[in-house]
């Protein structure tokens, strides 16, 4: 039944499919269900890798029995501009956040990062990050806190001085540079080590050879970031080519 909950033994094909390594889209078609069904169902249960079919199940039926409102706690949803798919894209929200907290983002700084990355205007405030999330306005000051000393985000005032927190094209360059010179103290205590335990020894050796190496990938990824930037302000290719005008037929 499409329109109706999943099964235990649908789980089970969805269990098998991932094992498979099958992407979503033909786990679904094989389930005569969503995609967007299918991804939501397996980052609800811990993701392609650790996903269980008996425990997502009785997950699901313990979820039932508290009858908990569907909204409380989970992302808010509504009508979508641009014709989106609101199960889709929420679907999407969920699996770009687990991603993020793969990377080393906490929950609630990755679901912000998401929450702003999946917005047209790029910015929100902290009203509407605590809205739109359904959490309180501490746990989005705690989570601006951290990405702003990750240079994840940015915060501008606006027309009515409140403070917007914005991600802009910028985000991931800031991100790579901030990586790259993270290696520089590791770089620095390495070569300390080879005056202490002794130029040429294995050990000193080791440290040395290490210090080399991220030198060497940190001013890789730097130069290669430096040069990259621009992608980061242009119009991808697809996009121009919808925007420009259509040919005349003669």
């Amino acid at each position: 039944m499409p329109g109706g909950r999943l099964t235990q033994q649908e789980r089970r094909q969805i269990a098998l499919g991932l094992a498979d390594s099958l992407p979503y889209a033909e786990i679904a078609r094989r389930l005569e269900r969503p995609t967007s069904t299918v991804t939501r169902e397996v980052m609800r249960n811990g993701g392609p890798l650790a996903y269980r079919a008996d425990l997502a199940h009785r997950a699901t039926e313990h979820r039932a029995q508290r009858r908990r409102p569907a909204t409380a706690g989970a992302p808010q949803s509504g009508p979508q501009p641009h014709g989106r798919d609101s199960e889709a894209v929420a679907a999407y929200e969920e699996q770009l956040t687990t991603v993020l907290m793969g990377s080393g983002l906490n929950r609630m700084g990755a679901r912000v990062v998401t929450c702003l990355s999946t917005t047209d205007a790029g910015s929100l405030t902290a009203a509407e990050l605590a809205q739109r999330l359904q959490v309180s306005p501490a746990s989005i000051s705690k989570a601006i806190s951290f990405l702003e000393s990750q240079s994840l985000v940015r915060r501008e005032r606006d027309e009515r001085r409140r403070d917007r927190y914005i991600v802009d094209d910028e985000l991931y360059y800031q991100a790579v540079i901030a990586s790259a010179r993270a290696n520089d103290k590791v770089i620095e205590t390495a070569r300390q080590g080879v005056a202490v335990l002794g130029p040429g020894t294995p050990a000193a050796v080791r440290l040395e050879n290490i210090a080399r190496f991220l030198d060497f990938i940190s001013e890789s990824i730097v130069r290669a970031a430096e040069q990259a930037r621009e992608v980061l302000h242009t119009k991808p290719a697809t996009a121009v080519a919808d925007d420009a005008p259509a040919p005349q037929r003669g």
